[in-house]
């Protein structure tokens, strides 16, 4: 119970640190590193989270998470430890950077009104898509509330429904929204929307193929008839009633 309630804890912590954080364009941190030594804090911060967000979810990544939680409870907390550390280095990102102060566009008036409608509404979907992913695996929930009754983990099945009707990766492109729809534009906030989209971009093929090996033809069929990002027509290749 106790890891579960840091879990969700630490991940409330992250949620606000990152809205209030983007939506300031990362001007109101914590950090003061002096300059130029900040950019390279600032890289460091920058580039943690992808790398161990997609490493921890390789072989040997699970091996090492198995081995974070108490013993012998590893494998079990297994999800609850990932969403624990996902958080720690959102929460460490959002409040530890080092502003610039390079301010390139502050929305006001009706520009401020409609940039944080924006705002919240890419929030609103990155909400949704956890949801409709299985909110129980992205909260860190199913770990600690499988332990407590005493029983395996058991994962929702393939997220086939809600968002994941319309694209593939609404999670990822949740959160690239997320990230250029703040009322303030920023240095710091523009290397950090620039280079998570990227993120968004590359890191599913990883997630894709470990769906590939668990879900086999399920996956294919899915793949075959949804868009990876873009909601985009799929035109079907029609035969040429010459080919035989």
């Amino acid at each position: 119970m106790a890891w579960g309630a840091a879990c969700h804890g630490i991940f409330a912590l992250a949620g606000l640190a990152m809205v209030w954080g983007l939506f300031t364009g990362l001007m109101q941190t914590w950090g003061a590193v002096p300059w130029p030594w900040a950019a390279l804090t600032n890289g460091l911060l920058l580039v943690q989270f992808p790398l161990a967000h997609s490493f921890l979810l390789t072989g040997r990544g699970r091996r090492i998470l198995a081995r974070l939680a108490p013993a012998p409870h590893g494998t079990t907390l297994a999800t609850t430890t990932y969403a624990t550390i996902a958080s720690l280095q959102l929460l460490v990102l959002f409040t530890l950077w080092t502003p610039s102060g390079i301010v390139v566009w502050q929305a006001e008036g009706a520009a401020l009104v409609a940039m944080s409608t924006l705002y919240a509404g890419s929030w609103a979907l990155l909400t949704k898509a956890s949801f409709d992913a299985g909110a129980e695996v992205q909260s860190g929930f199913l770990g600690w509330a499988a332990l407590a009754r005493g029983r395996r983990p058991v994962f929702p099945p393939m997220p086939v429904t809600g968002l994941f009707r319309v694209v593939r990766q609404p999670i990822y492109v949740s959160f690239a929204l997320v990230l250029w729809t703040t009322p303030t534009w920023t240095a710091d906030q523009l290397a950090l929307a620039t280079a998570y989209t990227a993120y968004c971009l590359a890191a599913p093929r990883l997630k894709e193929r470990r769906f590939a090996r668990l879900f086999g033809a399920e996956w294919q069929a899915y793949r075959a008839r949804t868009p990876y990002w873009l909601p985009l027509p799929r035109h079907r290749r029609r035969r040429c009633p010459t080919e035989s």
